[in-house]
């Protein structure tokens, strides 16, 4: 079952960039019911009306903020797109789960994982490899 919400994408600790997966942090119009923490396959919708498969994440960073209390994110990696989304209203489609939120020992053994992540969306929203 597929859930989606609009939002805008705002900044955020620009970590997922310096991983070489950069993200859209999006905020919420408003109150959402969002799925559980963990990794979906997905789209979002530019204002400018394309749509692209992404990676998105829900959840409080585990890896990097221990605090239960942590703020709660959506932050989605766009597969093969090389933009600058600040700012910008955007429509998040969250799709098919792919894995659960997860902590991680180091950043090295986080990025195998993403990119576990989007070969696995990839598999899932038909995307091919990117060349």
């Amino acid at each position: 079952m597929e859930e989606e919400f609009a939002g805008t994408v705002v900044a955020g600790d620009r970590r997922g960039r310096v991983l070489g997966f950069p993200t859209a942090n999006v905020e919420p119009d408003g109150p959402v019911a969002l799925p559980a923490d963990g990794v979906y396959a997905g789209r979002v919708e530019l204002a400018d009306g394309s749509s692209h498969v992404a990676a998105i994440s829900i959840g409080r960073r585990p890896t990097y903020y221990h605090d239960e209390d942590a703020a709660r994110l959506v932050e989605a990696y766009l597969l093969d797109f090389d933009g600058d989304l600040y700012g910008q209203r955007v429509r998040v489609h969250v799709g098919e789960a792919v894995r659960g939120q997860l902590r991680f020992t180091s950043d090295d053994e986080l990025v195998a994982r993403i990119r576990d992540d989007v070969d696995a969306v990839r598999s899932l929203m038909g995307a091919g490899s990117a060349d």
